[in-house]
């Protein structure tokens, strides 16, 4: 067990039974908040292949795409 664990263990016994509560639906809560970085870098990939996709089958280049950045870059 860490020092952290146990310093946490240590303050976690020291409250009343019902905060002892709170703090354990807190910890789930923050376990289930927690981005899972393997569905996002599926999503990110999922979604790059679908834009180069619309992009192929509407003939937009590289270039074309670098053309409207600049463009709005510059305030054209």
């Amino acid at each position: 067990m860490t020092d952290f664990e146990q310093m946490l263990l240590k303050e976690v016994s020291t409250l009343p039974e019902s905060r002892q509560a709170d703090v354990l639906a807190f910890v789930r809560f923050l376990k289930i908040s927690l981005p899972d970085e393997e569905k996002i870098k599926k999503d990110f990939q999922e979604a790059l292949a679908d834009a180069r996709a619309t992009a192929k089958r509407l003939n937009i280049t590289d270039e074309d795409i670098n053309d409207e950045i600049r463009a709005v870059r510059e305030g054209k």
